[in-house]
């Protein structure tokens, strides 16, 4: 019996603070997949953390170890949030809504004072519980050594333009920095550097995987929605969209020059063999994360870790189930239906 193709895939993982956790879901899944292979990751935020986790577990022992480590590393995060993380709802608001904290009294009064003072002044030592995740999760000199190529994105503070971490150059403080919100965090020192959240310009970035890999296919996990058919109206509604809208836009600028030059390839413009036909692909589920909304990214509970892993599985079991079969031959995203179209 002749053997499956194995098909290598890279992959881009957006950040969303706890909603990664519906990343941890779809990486979980796949990695059940023995005959897809992860050749590449580029990762924002959570997204970085992610990638970091899932290359780290992979060095230890390929996609069963990945899981595992994958799973520890959002336990850890829960138990941490357990302790340090001030937002937590009554069990009264859990009633009214398990997972958004907008109307929680700790989440508003969080808000407010983030607002009116600055993370130098609430926590001038500068103390970050993330940080004692990492360090107890991971082996940066291992992970050096990972098959798995990963690109980490963060913003310079002085300039405004992404930096990206490749493999070799990924450390403690790159990967804080990726996840450096400027409201909560101080901005990390990197070399002569000052970095915040890789969001800003790139959530997150393709290019890397484009011009650093062989496989023309890419899958993006997407967390953040595109489109939204309701209008903000109270305050935190209109912060929340308006950060949904930053952190999208340097990817839909990025999906429209790689649209343009798929197109000037079918139509004969451009030489496939000097340009790269990228294939697209995305793994999402748009209604569950609508659902969700800026003060949810803060919840930390165990509970809701399982509840969008849970969903990040069925997502990515949907999207095998129909699109497994065009890794290697053709895009199963439409660029333009899902990120150019005026809707």
């Amino acid at each position: 019996m002749a053997s499956k193709r194995t098909s290598k895939v890279n992959l881009a993982l957006q950040g969303g603070g706890a909603h990664g956790a519906f990343t941890w879901g779809v990486l979980d899944r796949l990695l059940e997949e023995e005959d897809v292979e992860i050749e590449g990751i580029s990762g924002t935020s959570a997204g970085a953390m992610n990638a970091v986790v899932l290359a780290y577990g992979y060095a230890l022992g390929k996609q069963e170890k990945a899981k595992e480590t994958l799973q520890s590393f959002w336990w850890e995060i829960s138990l941490l949030g357990n302790v340090f993380n001030p937002i937590r709802p009554t069990p009264a608001e859990k009633l009214d809504n398990p997972w958004n904290l907008d109307w929680s009294l700790s989440y508003t009064y969080h808000e407010l004072l983030s607002r009116l003072l600055s993370p130098y002044q609430l926590n001038p030592l500068n103390l970050n519980p993330l940080r004692w995740v990492l360090e107890k999760t991971i082996d940066f000199d291992l992970l050096a050594k990972s098959d798995v190529q990963l690109f980490v994105a963060a913003t310079s503070v002085r300039s405004g333009q992404p930096r990206i971490f490749k493999q070799g150059e990924i450390t403690l403080d790159s990967l804080l920095a990726s996840a450096c919100i400027p409201f909560i965090f101080q901005a990390v020192k990197i070399d002569d550097d000052y970095y915040w959240d890789g969001g800003y310009m790139g959530n997150p970035v393709l290019w890397p995987l484009i011009y650093n890999t062989h496989s023309p296919d890419i899958i993006l996990v997407q967390i953040n929605p595109l489109y939204r058919q309701q209008i903000p109206h109270t305050a935190n509604d209109i912060f929340n969209r308006l950060n949904e809208i930053t952190f999208n836009s340097s990817l839909i600028a990025e999906m429209r020059a790689i649209n343009f030059v798929s197109r000037l390839i079918a139509r004969g413009k451009l030489d496939a063999q000097d340009y790269k036909d990228i294939k697209m692909h995305m793994i999402t589920d748009c209604q569950g994360m609508l659902d969700l909304n800026a003060s949810s990214k803060l919840n930390t509970s165990w509970d809701f870790f399982l509840h969008l892993k849970d969903i990040g599985r069925q997502a990515a079991e949907s999207w095998l189930i129909d699109n497994k079969d065009a890794i290697g031959r053709k895009s199963s995203l439409d660029i333009f239906e899902t990120f150019l179209r005026k809707k």
